[in-house]
Parts: C-alpha cells; structure tokens; sequence
C-alpha cells in the first residue's frame, strides 16, 4: 500500500525522529542530501516542495537558472540508520520552480518515464530488474594526480602481494592492531568462495546485510567474489525499475558506511586492481503483464519470441548504451577481450563468456529471465535501467532478430570466428560517439531528451575523458622514459 504524507509524520513521530534528511540524485550517479528540522517537514512540502540550489550539482542547471525545488516521495520514506540522532530519509523528485513540472535531467524522472511508456505501449506493465553489484572493500587507499606527480596505492591485508610483508594491519573496531603476517591471503582470480581464515571478510558483508534488511531490501546471498584483496558481492532480490535503483542507491550508501564504521573503505570503480578481475553489475531483467512473466516460453532456452526480440534490442544497442551502463574511463579497463569481461555481443544459455546469458537455475516460468553482463557499478543506475529497457522494448517494437545463440566458450574461439562477432566499445570515447550515432530509441516517449543526450555526452567528454587523456601515468614513465 502506498504511503501518504500523514503517514510518513506518523513514521517519524512513531520512530522518535527529530530530522529529515531529504536525498535526491544527481546527473552522474551520487546521492545529494540536505536535511530540515521534523517541525518543518509538513504534509504541503509533498505537493509543494523545498527550494535549493541546483547549480553546483554536476550537469544540471547554469547558474541563471538554478533555482530548484526537491519534491519527496512518500513511499520513500524510512529511517537512515547510520545518522546518530534520529534522522527519517526521504528520495526525493526534482522539479523545475517556474512550471512546477519534473526536472528532465532527474534521472529519476528519465526512470519513471521509461515505467511509464512501457505501460503506454501496451507490451507490460512491470520492467522487474535485479542487478548484481560487485565491489571492493579494500583496508585504505591513497591517490593523487598533480603536474609533476601521479600515485595510487591499495592497501588490502587480504591482498596476494602482501604475502611477503612482516606484518599486517587490521581494525578490531576500536584501533588498528599490527601483527606478523599471517598468511591466508586468497591468490588472483581465486577469491571465489574460499572460506575463513582467507575470506577475511564475512563478518562486514553480514554486517552489510543486516543493515540492507533494517531498509527493506531483501538479500538472496552474499559472498567473495573472484578477485583477491577484498572483491565482494551481496545479491539483493529484484524489484520493478525505479523500485530497484532506489535500493541499489541505499545498497552504495550502506556498504560505504559499514566499511567506514569498520575502518576499511568500500569502492564500486570497476577496475581498481591491475592483473585481477574488475567489478561488473550483471542485470537480471523480465517483463511482465497482470502479474504474468512474458519471457518464459517454447523458444530457446525456454525464452518467448518476446524475450528473443527484447534480447535483440539490447544487442543492437548495446554499444550505445555503454555509454550509460558503463560511463567511465576506468570501466574500458575491464571490458578488454580476452580477459574476464563479455565483450562479445551474443546470447546463450549458462554460458558465461556471452555478453547476455540465459539464467537455468530453474525451470519455473517466474524465474525466466535474462541477464545482460557488461554493465559495472559505476553507472547511474536510474539512467542504466531506463535506458536498457528502452532498447529491450525497441527489440520487441520492431521484432529485432538477436540472430543465433553462441553456445561455445567465446574465449576459446579463433580470430577468424570472432571476427563477424560485434563487440563492445573499447573506450570511453567509442562509446560516447556511439551513444551520439545511435540514440533515437532513447528518445521515445520522451524518455530520455536530446537536452539530456547532448549534456551527458558533453560532460564526459570535458569532465573525465579529456582529463585523463591529458595526463601522463606511471605506466608510461616505465615504457617510455629512456625512449
């Protein structure tokens, strides 16, 4: 049942709260926040809204015109439980002061409308999506980039290259203790599922866990992932679009702050370690009608043509959409061929190398679904899911053939089999020049704008592409500074 304003002040007062936090997404992907008194949340802020000031908040609007009013969403609302006085936290939509209509640079609001033109198009009236955010919860970290200067390093007490240190650090939750090395470090690419003492982090992900269901999102599983030095995967269940990004934004916002509580840091950067697996966002997605799937059918790997059409939408896509589903420089550092990235784009069933596999855990028409694999944790995840189901529903639209299923190890394949196999961009900007070339089925419905296009493609450019190809690494210091 949905809540109402007056029963979100019956939650804070039934909780003793005394602030509310309102939170609201910007155009890149991070969480914004200010927060008011109780006495001064009132049933009218619903309707009305409170004003703030748009105009530092990355890709939104120019300073003449950064006046802004966050709306909050009642069904939203739910105690923040890492703030030390009671504090009630509310999502909130963005909406434009002078016509009181919704900001189209909310990503949240590009979400609702991709709901929305799915119901209008008479194909569902549910997008259900469950991704799987892989991360690391690494011990410290130290970077910086200057003229004359550029460093990162990681500390991880689980990390292999520790195995010849003397000694190891780790945090009993009071101080950082010192003591010999103890070994039991898992080896690259072996940090799948090995149990304590090498997986060293069982009690923070559990922690994490605990705290994920004290906000009403249902963890399936958690785990070590593949990578050494602390890679981390906690499975929620699925929910429809705007549902699960707002779950996957307090998923972030908890798993950074139990790490803090614990005194490690928590990071969702897709490829962090060199020579180790980087960190994907599998997406797990299904359309259904009247409570009905319509994904399960007679077809491959137990598919409906629906499913096939949607899966060829993505496909046809899908190097546009990683400009969205894989927005940063540092997500081309995963997504190489020949490593552990699909970058191929094909479809089968159970085989992981393709870039959409089709799940076959189980054979009820209720778990039919497929999963899209390159997408990483560093995307929007309002924009990510909207624009994946606007190209699924392309597929659907115009019965886009997703072509033969390529049920082989797609690694193992010689170059002359690959070669007719498309492949995902290889950079950052590759792919926003694909996103500039193909971008129309984002628009319908007026999903996405070409206003919101042309401002995501601008601010990548000057904002993180251009920065970091002006800039020299070390790695080229050790190939080319004898030269």
């Amino acid at each position: 049942m949905a809540l109402k304003p007056k029963d979100v002040l019956a939650l804070a007062k039934d909780q003793k709260a005394v602030m509310v936090d309102l939170k609201f997404m910007d155009f890149v992907g991070l969480w914004q926040h200010f927060t008011i008194p109780l006495p001064e949340l009132t049933e009218g802020i619903f309707e009305e809204g409170l004003g703030f000031d748009g105009s530092s908040i990355r890709g939104w609007a120019p300073i003449q015109a950064s006046d802004m009013l966050v709306v909050p969403d009642a069904d939203t609302a739910k105690m923040d439980p890492f703030i030390k006085d009671p504090t009630l936290s509310i999502i909130c939509n963005v909406v434009d002061p002078i016509t009181k209509e919704p900001y189209s640079r909310d990503p949240r609001f590009i979400a609702q409308k991709a709901e929305r033109y799915l119901k209008a198009s008479g194909i569902g009236d549910v997008a259900y999506f469950g991704p799987e955010a892989e991360f690391f919860i690494f011990d410290g970290i130290s970077y910086d980039s200057s003229p004359n200067a550029s460093h990162y390093k990681i500390e991880s007490r689980e990390g292999q290259w520790e195995t010849g240190s003397a000694t190891e650090q780790y945090f009993d939750g009071k101080q950082t203790i010192t003591r010999p090395n103890l070994g039991y470090k898992p080896r690259y690419k072996e940090g799948y599922f090995p149990v304590a003492p090498i997986d060293s982090q069982q009690d923070i992900r559990t922690e994490m866990c605990l705290f994920m269901e004290k906000v009403g999102i249902q963890v399936e599983r958690q785990h070590h992932e593949v990578a050494t030095a602390g890679q981390a995967e906690i499975d929620i269940r699925y929910d429809s679009l705007v549902n699960t990004a707002d779950k996957l934004m307090w998923f972030k916002y908890i798993i950074k702050n139990v790490a803090l509580k614990n005194g490690k840091t928590a990071t969702f950067m897709p490829k962090p370690l060199f020579g180790d697996n980087g960190s994907g966002m599998h997406t797990h997605q299904s359309i259904w009608k009247a409570g009905k799937p319509l994904f399960a059918g007679d077809g491959y790997a137990g598919m409906s043509e629906m499913a096939l059409h949607y899966m060829g939408g993505l496909l046809k896509h899908a190097r546009a959409l990683a400009a969205i589903c894989n927005p940063t420089t540092n997500s081309y550092k995963r997504l190489v061929p020949g490593f552990e990235a699909p970058v191929n784009l094909a479809y089968s069933s159970r085989n992981r190398s393709a870039s959409i596999r089709i799940p076959m855990y189980s054979p009820s028409p209720k778990a039919k679904r497929l999963e899209f694999r390159s997408p990483d944790p560093s995307c929007n995840p309002y924009m990510a899911f909207a624009a994946m189901l606007m190209a699924g529903l392309d597929g659907i639209e115009n019965r886009i053939d997703p072509g033969e299923p390529l049920d082989k190890d797609i690694y193992g394949l010689s170059p002359e089999e690959l070669k007719d196999i498309p492949k995902m961009p290889g950079s950052l900007e590759e792919a926003l020049q694909c996103l500039k070339d193909d971008h129309e089925f984002l628009l319908k419905g007026d999903v996405f704008t070409q206003d919101v296009i042309d401002t995501w493609i601008e601010l990548k450019i000057e904002k993180e592409l251009n920065p970091v190809r002006l800039r020299p690494t070390p790695m080229e210091f050790a190939l080319y500074f004898d030269i």
